[in-house]
């Protein structure tokens, strides 16, 4: 008897954290998640002495923003969110068009509750970036992650951290702080893609291989990419 006085809450909790998430995706187009992405990233680029460090951005591959992703649970829990990411061109000295993720996870502890979160990854070289290519990654299994340093100086970084193939940040309640994400799955998000640029693309086409030239929303990819290179060390 007690064991099912525990299971329905726990069930009751993750049934609702899910049909949450499929009501926010289902309400928001891809246009929005492009800006929504754009403008979490500035924001937190702004906030004194605990931005992403430049000597950070200045290393990395790409970027990826999971704006208000859903997170919740009641001891068991959860989080489901949708996300873009872009590569950063060295050589041409410029961001490629969006591609779209979603990420999955859950957790174990003392937790109770919803919440809304931020998640900013830093992809910090190209194993790192090749393992997010793939149609779906688990990070902590295929890739190496950490919980991102802040603040404005180099001195912040650990030796740890600067060998992770994804540095990991997020924001709730205001606050903004790395974060471990072992065990989250990341998925390239193709029926996304379609509805923003026409076609099934896979994420290595959108970022690498230059197939998606016709976004239906060109504003908010200026938006994004304009962001990006405001926030990035030249």
């Amino acid at each position: 008897m007690k064991r099912r006085s525990f299971v329905w809450p726990l069930c009751f909790c993750l049934l609702t954290l899910v049909s949450m998430s499929g009501k926010v995706s289902g309400q928001s187009e891809q246009s929005d998640s492009v800006r929504e992405s754009a403008i979490v990233f500035e924001e937190i680029m702004e906030i004194p002495d605990k931005a992403i460090l430049r000597s950070v951005l200045e290393r990395a591959e790409a970027i990826a923003v999971f704006p208000s992703m859903l997170r919740g649970g009641f001891i068991f829990g959860g989080h489901r969110g949708r996300g873009i990411i872009s590569v950063y061109d060295r050589d041409m000295k410029q961001w490629s068009p969006p591609a779209f993720l979603t990420m999955t996870g859950g957790s174990f502890g003392f937790q109770i509750g919803v919440e809304f979160v931020d998640i900013v990854l830093v992809i910090m070289n190209r194993r790192g970036l090749e393992n997010l290519l793939q149609n779906q990654i688990k990070i902590g299994g295929d890739a190496s992650v950490a919980a991102g340093p802040l603040g404005r100086s180099v001195g912040a970084s650990t030796d740890i951290q600067l060998r992770a193939e994804i540095l990991s940040y997020s924001r709730a309640r205001g606050l903004f702080a790395g974060i471990s994400l072992e065990g989250s799955a990341i998925r390239e998000d193709r029926d996304a893609n379609e509805n923003f640029y026409g076609e099934s693309f896979r994420t290595r086409e959108v970022v690498l291989d230059g197939l998606a030239t016709n976004p239906k929303s060109t504003d908010a990819v200026t938006l994004w990419h304009d962001t990006l290179t405001r926030s990035w060390p030249e």
